[in-house]
């Protein structure tokens, strides 16, 4: 087994995800670190994640996703890591819901990634992620998270900072921000940091809205335009009605569905019209398919 990565910290033993996740490492892979989130890193064979107040390592063996973290946070993270990983949703009828039936495209993908999910994360820690990914590709999105954790954020273990949260961002300048990389998106972030610190409640009003009206409503935060808000919602909030459209799923949809020269937000309604209810886990399956080649 892997050395734990910091001696200072004892690390549980470990055990395995309950209710059970079961998956390839590939899958665990590219459901951690294949664009729903940022704040995952493979280390020595096996993933290392933050989110909220939690540090974990997830691996998988035998098929089953298994995870141990610091002893000191191991209860919180055994409460949270299963609402994380979609573990408390029961995926077997949603997989079958989908239209792969009649839709090739999609049931390639989901025959190529078998047993992906869609994270459940902390709904203002992703809509801060994904305001920091405009116009940037993963690994630049990660570096910038990375970067406003370590100089903002509060220490969850020595050596690993959390996100920071919008209260703390409200208190940071614009020109902090830029110095953390985050470049035109600091206008953005500071921005809507000052409008959430006059509004306080608003992102949990917003995130238990109807689909419809919380990404009308999340559209008014600085920065959020149509992708960013679908994405904080899927993500973040759980509506996996949520179709985000980025350039990836764009050209999918003009390459497989004839929607060449559509606009993104007609694409996005056909999305969400054509796979139903559960839009935005095809979107996934479709993404990761296409990125990965």
């Amino acid at each position: 087994m892997p050395k734990p990565p910091n001696k200072v910290n004892r690390w549980t033993e470990w055990q395995p995800v309950q209710p059970a996740v079961t998956c390839t490492p590939e899958v665990l892979g590219e459901l951690i670190d294949g664009g729903q989130a940022f704040r995952w890193n493979l280390v020595e064979g096996v993933w290392r994640g933050v989110w909220a107040n939690c540090l974990v390592e997830l691996m998988v063996v035998d098929d089953l996703v298994q995870w141990r973290a610091p002893e000191r946070i191991a209860e919180r993270v055994g409460q949270q890591i299963p609402k994380y990983l979609g573990a408390d949703a029961t995926y077997a009828p949603i997989w079958d819901a989908l239209p792969h039936r009649s839709d090739p495209a999609l049931a390639s993908a989901m025959k190529r990634w078998p047993g992906l999910r869609i994270l459940r994360q902390p709904f203002g820690e992703t809509v801060l992620c994904f305001l920091c990914s405009s116009m940037k590709q993963i690994p630049s999105i990660k570096l910038i998270c990375a970067t406003l954790a370590e100089r903002f954020g509060r220490e969850i273990v020595p050596g690993i900072h959390a996100l920071p949260d919008w209260a703390t961002l409200h208190h940071v300048s614009e020109t902090e921000l830029r110095s953390a990389g985050l470049g035109y998106r600091a206008r953005h972030i500071h921005a809507a940091s000052h409008f959430l610190a006059g509004q306080p409640g608003w992102l949990e009003v917003v995130e238990a809205l109807p689909y419809p009206e919380a990404k009308e409503r999340l559209m008014q935060l600085p920065g959020v335009g149509a992708k960013i808000a679908d994405c904080a919602l899927l993500f973040g909030a759980g509506r996996l009605e949520a179709f985000p459209v980025d350039t990836w799923i764009n050209r999918i949809m003009a390459e497989h569905y004839g929607l060449d020269g559509w606009k993104i937000e007609q694409v996005a309604h056909f999305g969400r019209i054509h796979f139903g209810e559960y839009a935005g886990l095809a979107q996934q399956f479709l993404f990761s398919n296409a990125r990965r080649g």
